[in-house]
């Protein structure tokens, strides 16, 4: 048993390692996905969490440790938002011919995510730090960490709450919106871009190209919205 504490020990120090344990986690959700018929709540980036959560809890091994070795996976969390831009340049002609729902979409879908969680945080007695960690949590990774610093919240703490919203987002919208019946790709879509960002977006293009492109269209001008939303809806809590 010492023995292979101290050999773990030595791994653990290694950035190889939990790049290969990511990876690895992600191809094993993926695996279990498809596995199901690509049924939404068996979410590929779960599992991938909760497998690799696991593993930390298990082996003691701190969060900042693990990101050391993992950060690469997070660097290329801008390339693939820009290649979104690929799709969407593919889709421009429904693009400029849904411009003013679309930007009514935006302005209703930026307010209710910002707004909703503060609403219902503050009724519940959360404030300060805590309160302005939530305010970003629709938005995609990169951008809603910075907007958590500049509000004085956690970055961290935002980092858990993006992912939590992606991750529930793309359970929840295709079922959601079937219910609601609503058909249209782009609306479907976009509005899946809107509430759970890049998580979100990933679902939306397993379901369909179309709706994939106005997910990436959504997160990215979201993104932009809520950088300018998110400080004056918080100043009405505080």
């Amino acid at each position: 048993m010492t023995d292979f504490t101290e050999i773990w020990s030595y791994l653990a120090e290694g950035p190889l390692l939990w790049l290969t344990a990511t990876l690895l986690a992600y191809a094993l959700g993926d695996a279990a996905f498809r596995a199901s018929g690509r049924k939404p709540y068996v979410n590929a980036v779960l599992i991938a969490v909760l497998l690799l959560a696991s593993l930390l809890w298990l082996t003691g091994t701190p969060y900042a440790t693990y990101f050391e070795g993992a950060q690469f996976v997070h660097f290329l969390l801008g390339p693939a938002t820009v290649a979104l831009a690929l799709p969407l340049w593919d889709n421009l002609g429904h693009v400029r011919r849904a411009a003013l729902p679309l930007l009514a979409a935006l302005l209703a879908g930026s307010l209710t995510a910002v707004g909703s969680a503060l609403a219902i945080a503050s009724a519940l007695g959360i404030e300060g730090e805590v309160l302005a960690s939530l305010a970003p949590k629709s938005a995609t990774a990169p951008v809603a960490l910075g907007i958590s610093a500049q509000l004085g919240g956690s970055p961290t703490l935002t980092a858990v709450l993006v992912i939590l919203t992606g991750i529930i987002g793309a359970i929840c919208t295709t079922p959601l919106l079937n219910a609601l019946r609503i058909r249209d790709w782009r609306a479907r879509g976009f509005a899946t871009g809107v509430a759970a960002h890049g998580i979100g977006t990933a679902r939306a293009f397993q379901v369909h190209p179309t709706a994939g492109a106005f997910a990436g269209l959504g997160m990215g001008l979201n993104a932009v919205l809520t950088a300018f939303l998110a400080p004056l809806v918080l100043s009405l809590f505080r």
